[in-house]
């Protein structure tokens, strides 16, 4: 059977990584760890490895109880795995939220502008005056010393324990929808309330992106378990495909995150 044909074509590429992981892992015997991943890249490698491999096993870390971009470990079935394997530090500043207004966008910019790649950083929270984002242990002083102003506010991070963590359970508001198709345009129309035209022009304009990148073509076909990002809008999940009405639209369960 054909491995490809349950994934995207530019998904091919991570997929051909994973199963370089899996192959260095049976031939070694040595854990590996990724870096962060999105959720899409976390539930790939879920399916290519499997709850039932004999051989190997895969936990994620992402540094707190409900965050989103994770560490994977892919490691013999006797190998040992605590928190600690994933090499993970939680970074914090604070910042004048009275006169200073600083959003994720604005930290991930600053990061990067270091030269980093996304991959390096995890989860980003921003707000109540505080920043606080998960990262490679090996660039954590690098970033200390150098990451020193976001949006001419100067900062200073310092390491803190996960328990120092902020963050909230996501809360996501399920519904149940018939769509005429599961394009692009006429989903984005179905979950947030938006005109035809106005979901074409979004999409145009690369304000859309689908399991963390972007599309610009309306016609693109959605499929469980994508997630949606509408820049300005918050993101959403298409949950599940239902089956068909006498009509034959299309029923689905979708969720928004509550921003």
């Amino acid at each position: 059977m054909d491995i490809y044909q349950h994934f995207r074509k530019e998904e091919h590429s991570f997929i051909d990584q994973v199963l370089s992981w899996m192959e260095q892992v049976e031939r070694s015997y040595l854990p590996r760890l990724t870096d962060f991943l999105d959720p899409r890249e976390q539930q790939i490698i879920e399916m290519l490895i499997g709850t039932s491999n004999d051989e190997l096993k895969l936990l994620f870390f992402g540094g707190g109880t409900y965050s989103e971009r994770k560490r994977a470990i892919i490691a013999p079935l006797y190998e040992e795995i605590d928190e600690d394997s994933f090499n993970i530090s939680l970074l914090q500043a604070t910042y004048h939220e009275k006169f200073v207004s600083l959003t994720h966008r604005d930290v991930l910019g600053a990061f990067l502008s270091l030269g980093m790649k996304r991959k390096k950083v995890g989860d980003i929270y921003v707000g109540k005056g505080k920043v606080q984002l998960f990262l490679d242990k090996d660039i954590s002083a690098y970033i200390q010393m150098n990451m020193t102003m976001i949006r001419k506010s100067t900062i200073t991070f310092e390491e803190k324990p996960f328990s120092d963590l902020i963050e909230q359970e996501p809360i996501w508001f399920r519904s149940e929808k018939i769509v005429s198709s599961l394009r692009l345009d006429t989903m984005l129309k179905e979950i947030y309330s938006l005109s035809r035209k106005e979901a074409q022009t979004l999409i145009d304009k690369g304000l859309v992106k689908v399991n963390y990148r972007t599309v610009e073509d309306s016609k693109f076909i959605l499929r469980e378990g994508d997630m949606i990002s509408l820049r300005g809008k918050g993101r959403s999940k298409l949950i599940a495909v239902n089956g068909q009405t006498k009509k034959e639209k299309i029923k689905v369960t979708t969720a928004l995150l509550q921003v």
